[in-house]
């Protein structure tokens, strides 16, 4: 039994958080035991790591984040999204076919992402060598993960296209691998519809059947990608139906990444089968893409989690994207109006911690029996006025950095 003492928050629903201060939580085989006011008398004897006036959190999940793409994170910023894909990303993720920088770059992404308290999390490449050493250093080091070897057969630079076959092959080989993983569990992530030919996701929707696993995607990300995809597939009425027919979205978690554009039936069909559309705030604005109607899709029911979307983010701590989910539900609001609602820190809060985790299992939060995956953060007061726990959490997902997390624990373990 491991005992420690501090403000203690997270979120209890999408609209309260719930804050218990100068207490004691219990943690045991890795998962929280209880909270307390006062210590009980059976554990009087054990040893108390006290955290004093700091806060601790549940540890943040990146549901849309592209780790080949951490190298280029910050760069080409000016340009739209078809010139940046071009021009940055399709070229550096070409380079994941040599293990030496495949090891380099991914060793790299996994220590910053956990020096700013992401321990849930992936996009890889079309790469199956390098994808599986991603993972593997995922599982080795107890970070979940939702991880897939990308496909991509057509409408791509001919460096990142394999053969429909190819593809298919690939990735079952990977699933096969992988399919033992505890923490780093695989996915099947076509990169999106318009590089998709229908042989490529019929055979994935096979292996899907086969394995058990879910799917990840682009999805509705931009009014061309809405459009381009009911081109491609002119039997299907949306985005999101390709998916369905193609039967990848029966066998495991869905997971929509961005999910700007959506029709009332892309809505629909997400919410048939239980999907998570994943809202990257920072990355729709430096692509131009657009903001995810976040509180218009609550109101319907949708589950919500946030994405840093490394690279066309830029920043890899999913706090920063919490802050920016408010930011920008205010622009939405003020120039489109209608269901529009301002997100609230504590619905934000929600989707970077409780909604996002629960993608993989019992993670996101305190209460007793979730995963104590968590971050201790320092007290955010001012010298000349105090400020509250929940302040505290707030004002570092406005102002933090990674320096401003003293502590980080996974799977109960102090890193």
């Amino acid at each position: 039994m491991d005992i420690s003492r501090g403000n203690i928050v997270y979120s209890k629903s999408r609209e309260k958080i719930a804050v218990h201060q100068n207490c004691y939580i219990s943690v045991e085989n890795g998962i929280v035991n209880g909270i307390y006011d006062t210590l009980p008398e059976e554990f009087t004897a054990l040893p108390v790591t006290d955290f004093g006036d700091s806060v601790i959190i549940p540890a943040f999940s990146d549901l849309h984040v592209h780790a080949p793409q951490y190298p280029q994170r910050g760069l080409g910023m000016d340009l739209l999204l078809a010139d940046w894909l071009n021009t940055y990303t399709f070229p550096q993720e070409a380079k994941f076919s040599d293990m030496d920088y495949a090891r380099a770059v991914y060793d790299a992404f996994l220590d910053d992402l956990i020096a700013n308290g992401t321990m849930h999390a992936v996009f890889g490449t079309i790469h199956r060598q390098s994808v599986e050493y991603l993972a593997g250093q995922m599982e080795k080091r107890g970070f979940r993960a939702l991880i897939g070897k990308v496909n991509m057969d057509m409408n791509s630079p001919d460096y990142l296209c394999e053969t429909a076959g190819e593809s298919v092959r690939e990735t079952e080989e990977f699933l096969a691998d992988c399919a033992g993983n505890q923490y780093a569990k695989p996915i099947i992530t076509p990169r999106f519809a318009p590089t998709c030919s229908k042989k490529l996701l019929d055979g994935l929707g096979k292996l899907a059947a086969k394995y058990g696993v879910g799917l990840q995607t682009h999805l509705v990300e931009s009014k061309w990608e809405a459009a381009e995809a009911k081109r491609l597939f002119p039997d299907c009425s949306c985005d999101t139906e390709i998916y369905e027919k193609a039967g990848l979205m029966d066998h495991g978690p869905v997971v929509a990444a961005h999910f700007i554009f959506p029709s009332e039936e892309d809505i629909r069909i997400l919410k048939k089968y239980d999907g998570c559309a994943v809202h990257c705030p920072d990355a729709t604005v430096n692509v131009i893409a657009g903001i995810t109607p976040v509180s218009a899709l609550a109101k319907q029911g949708m589950n919500l989690a946030l994405g840093s979307d490394i690279a066309g983010g830029h920043l890899p701590g999913t706090y920063t994207q919490a802050a920016r989910a408010v930011q920008f539900s205010k622009l939405k609001w003020f120039y489109e109006g209608n269901d529009n609602e301002v997100v609230t820190f504590a619905n934000a809060f929600y989707m970077a911690t409780k909604e996002g985790g629960s993608l993989f299992g019992n993670v996101g939060s305190l209460e007793p029996g979730y995963v104590f995956d968590a971050l201790v953060i320092r007290d955010f007061s001012d010298p000349f006025r105090r400020i509250t726990p929940a302040e505290t959490v707030e004002r570092f997902c406005y102002t933090g950095t990674a320096a401003d997390i003293t502590a980080r624990f996974m799977n109960g373990r102090r890193l």
